[in-house]
């Protein structure tokens, strides 16, 4: 796990909702569990700071950072999509862009893709829902374009095509199967006996592999999932371990915020 997508993993879901602050200390010792070591950490940091996710600030308890409000609005964008809030259905139409020169480079594709978007074509994309962000995206990349709201003439099935098309759903499958097989052991690893560190680092583990998915599962509406869709099972399997390792987790995230160097143990309890 790298130390910067750590960051953002720490920041999105334990101090989001805690003044979106932390001195560096704390930053460091939250890390720990991962196996990151504080100069990872630092270095990081001020990699953050420089691309402007993070902005310095004096904390009572020390140097600290703060998230900026570019990436609170991110990490919030990014929240309601790893826990699903938010969401409607679908009215049978798709957002679609069709860029007017050459195909988008690597980084900025990859940009469409975390959006939800698919590439039916070098110059089209397509998305089920609607980005606020990609007229962002597409100006900073330079790409002159048209956009157009379209429903497929032949109803469902054109629209199961379009996603056949757009997006390799038998690989996101498969990742959604050997996401439930890798994580499986780490979360029943923690037990009514483990400590609360234990459980943050299962639980930490177990939302940096789900938000994985955001890069590249467009998180399609019901009605243009394959029968039978490996995500629903995954998505089952993250929210119950997610909520049963929260309580324990949250403890260890506010006993770091508090101190300053001095370690305790504290059972983890089931719910």
């Amino acid at each position: 796990m790298q130390a910067r997508s750590a960051l953002f993993d720490l920041y999105g879901d334990y101090l989001r909702t805690r003044g979106s602050r932390a001195p560096v200390a704390a930053l460091v010792r939250l890390l720990a569990p991962l196996d990151i070591a504080a100069p990872a950490v630092r270095t990081a940091v001020s990699r953050m700071v420089r691309q402007g996710w993070l902005h310095p600030l004096r904390l009572a308890s020390g140097p600290g950072y703060l998230l900026t409000p570019k990436a609170a609005r991110r990490l919030d964008e990014a929240a309601a999509r790893v826990y699903r809030t938010g969401r409607g259905g679908w009215d049978g139409r798709f957002d679609m862009v069709v860029l007017h020169d050459a195909p988008l480079a690597r980084r900025d594709a990859d940009r469409l893709a975390y959006l939800g978007y698919g590439a039916l074509g070098p110059q089209v994309w397509v998305a089920p829902r609607a980005s606020d962000e990609l007229e962002t995206a597409l100006q900073e990349a330079g790409a002159g374009y048209e956009r157009f709201s379209a429903g497929h003439t032949a109803g469902s099935a054109g629209a199961a095509g379009i996603v056949a098309r757009a997006w390799d759903m038998d690989r996101i499958g498969q990742s959604y199967q050997d996401f439930e097989e890798r994580l499986r052991p780490v979360v029943r690893a923690v037990t009514a006996r483990s400590s609360d560190e234990e459980a943050y680092a299962a639980r930490f583990r177990l939302v940096h592999a789900w938000r994985s998915f955001l890069f590249h599962d467009p998180q399609l509406p019901a009605p243009l999932l394959p029968p039978g869709w490996p995500g629903i099972r995954a998505a089952a399997f993250f929210d119950k371990h997610a909520a049963r390792l929260r309580p324990a987790a949250d403890r260890y995230v506010e006993r770091c915020l508090q101190t300053t160097g001095r370690s305790a143990r504290v059972g983890f309890s089931e719910p």
